[in-house]
């Protein structure tokens, strides 16, 4: 399992990725093997950050055998937070 740091950036560059891929529509999914592929990120520490993030109401999992994300989408309270996150940054 990973150190606390690297779990805050796997599930922030998680966060990222969705909200770029929901920018051109509110209620796309997007694969939980390949994003965690894209991003490189651990098989055990993509499902641990997608836990997290469900249980923030920040996003919606689809979970397929082994623990593993098949489909994750973006919640709107999870685009409000980067919303959030990117008016601060702006």
């Amino acid at each position: 399992m990973a150190m606390l740091r690297d779990r805050k950036t796997y599930r922030e560059r998680i966060m990222q990725a969705l909200y770029q891929a929901a920018e051109g529509n509110r209620l796309l999914g997007v694969d939980g093997a390949k994003l965690r592929t894209d991003l490189g990120i651990p098989e055990q520490d993509m499902a641990a950050a997608c836990m997290y993030l469900a249980g923030e109401g920040w996003v919606v999992v689809d979970w397929e055998r082994g623990n593993t994300p098949g489909m994750i989408t973006l919640t709107h309270q999870g685009i409000r937070q980067m919303e959030t996150e990117e008016e601060g940054r702006g």
